[in-house]
């Protein structure tokens, strides 16, 4: 069925899908509208409309109140909309709360492979906490890829942020990779919700630690005074493309070992 249609006409009906989506709260990540409403259905009936949602994976039809409703993963929908529609995807991250925002680095790191976790939370039990006076720490996004696994920090700032401001989120980052390599067991433990138990014993040290920002709109800064990166979401899967020849240019935190009873258990 999809044969049916140019790409002009898909354009048309993600252009539809994108008016509808910025009408709804960018809280939600998930929008339930009637067939209707969405402009490019108005001559299909329900058949039609169901063979044709199957081709696109941010559509689903479910039923409530006596009718069917189109319901619209945001996330899903960004992602597959960049082929059509002529807007980056920093514009289209707009649609999106910083949880969004959040979930939607995770997905791109997921299509390029890795393994993630988001909001990992842990508690300094090291002596470092001496130095920062700081116990608990938050990452919003954690991303494995073998031996590199990408500390990530995401920002909806735009790009009137101050230097200032940026450069010292981006030392934060920086801390909670410390952080982590001063608790070798919380490391170890977070190593096993990345991956599973069974992957885990496939890993081996020495692991590379990439503590990074992903923000909203590309800035002016590209990197901060101790070398965390800033990176746009318009350029991060670039980003994650170029990460091995780039490396050098970025701090990275190396740990040599991690608890032996913590590979194995």
């Amino acid at each position: 069925m999809l044969d049916l249609f140019s790409e002009s006409s898909i354009s048309k009906f993600f252009d539809s899908i994108y008016r509808i989506l910025r009408k709804f709260n960018p809280e939600l990540t998930e929008v339930w509208c009637e067939p209707l409403e969405i402009d490019f259905f108005r001559e299909f009936d329900q058949k039609e409309i169901k063979k044709f949602a199957s081709y696109f994976a941010f559509l689903t039809l479910k039923k409530g109140n006596y009718m069917y409703y189109i319901v619209i993963d945001k996330l899903l929908f960004i992602i597959q909309s960049l082929k059509y529609l002529q807007l980056d995807i920093s514009f289209l991250s707009t649609l999106l709360d910083y949880k969004g925002f959040e979930a939607l680095v995770k997905l791109i790191l997921n299509e390029s492979n890795y393994y993630t976790l988001k909001n990992y939370r842990f508690s300094d039990k090291s002596n470092f906490q001496s130095k920062t006076k700081q116990s608990n720490y938050e990452i919003d996004v954690v991303g494995i890829d073998q031996k590199m696994l990408l500390i990530i920090d995401c920002k909806q700032w735009k790009r009137k942020d101050s230097y200032g401001a940026m450069n010292k989120a981006a030392n934060l980052q920086l801390r909670r990779a410390l952080a982590l390599k001063k608790n070798p067991e919380i490391f170890s433990e977070m190593l096993r919700e990345l991956v599973g138990i069974n992957k885990l014993q496939n890993l081996k040290p020495p692991f590379l630690l990439v503590p990074l920002m992903v923000t909203l709109e590309n800035n002016w800064i590209n990197i901060n005074e101790k070398s965390i990166p800033i990176v746009s979401i318009h350029r991060f899967n670039s980003f994650l493309q170029e990460l091995d020849d780039n490396l050098s240019h970025f701090k990275v935190v190396k740990i040599n070992k991690i608890p032996v009873q913590k590979q194995l258990s």
